[in-house]
């Protein structure tokens, strides 16, 4: 399947890996971020997300958005996350909607359930209990996919994503690691499954170690290939009783 997909955050490192993995499934895309992207294989326009007249058009003849762009970090403030997360992603879906967009793929993250404790298999739509201010911005962003699902009929799927990283960069990351190669078969079987209608879903890879359930986002297409266990070699065990260890957001609830 062909979709005219509008990507967000595209200089972003999640976006470069989209941007690199997505047309291999037959996806054309138009990169949407406040930073210049100089790659003549794709449409690039540079605008910020607060900027409703920018993401409006942006959004003209796209069938469906990627949402990376906001601030990514635990450790950003209020007012921050109000601005970049809060503000805009509701400019963003609600663009989408005035351009009739039917499917939204939202980045949320494992910090909107960061001080659920650690659990066997947690479920993918565990209720919110964000760690950080940032994690409260990405459940907000949930909700409000929820609405817009619900009000609107948009099909939207929220990933509550782990560790995305090349390699998994510690022991903690064994068990929430999500491989480039898994990021891009997960957006794209939340880009094409036709039973999505509003799903939140585990962005993690087939970890041995997993601690979340990857059933909802196998029953939208999703086969994760990647094993954190092919890096374990060398790295120590967590205690139990370490935060990295006892809380799905680790040790952001110290902070």
């Amino acid at each position: 399947m062909v979709n005219n997909i509008l990507v967000t955050g595209a200089a972003g490192r999640i976006g470069a890996c989209l941007t690199a993995g997505l047309p291999d499934h037959g996806h054309t895309l138009r990169l949407f971020d406040r930073t210049p992207i100089d790659d003549e294989r794709f449409e690039a326009i540079c605008g910020d997300i607060t900027d409703a007249a920018a993401v409006e058009r942006a959004m003209k003849g796209v069938s469906a958005v990627v949402h990376l762009a906001g601030t990514p970090s635990t450790k950003a403030s209020f007012e921050k996350a109000l601005t970049a997360n809060i503000e805009g992603t509701y400019r963003v879906i609600e663009a989408a909607r005035q351009a009739g967009v039917e499917r939204f793929v939202y980045a949320s993250s494992n910090h909107a359930a960061g001080f659920v404790p650690r659990q066997d298999l947690v479920a993918a739509d565990t209720p919110v209990a964000p760690d950080s201010h940032y994690g409260v911005s990405k459940a907000y962003g949930e909700a409000l996919g929820r609405y817009y699902h619900d009000r609107y009929g948009m099909r939207v799927a929220c990933l509550r994503i782990g560790t995305f990283e090349e390699r998994p960069p510690g022991p903690r990351a064994l068990s929430t690691w999500i491989s480039p190669g898994d990021m891009v078969r997960l957006v794209h079987a939340c880009l094409t499954a036709p039973e999505l209608t509003y799903a939140l879903v585990w962005g993690v890879s087939a970890n041995t170690r997993n601690w979340w359930d990857l059933s909802a986002g196998r029953a939208l297409g999703y086969e994760p290939v990647d094993d954190a266990e092919a890096y374990a070699a060398g790295m120590p065990d967590l205690d139990p009783s370490d935060p990295e260890y006892a809380w799905l957001g680790g040790r952001v609830v110290e902070s």
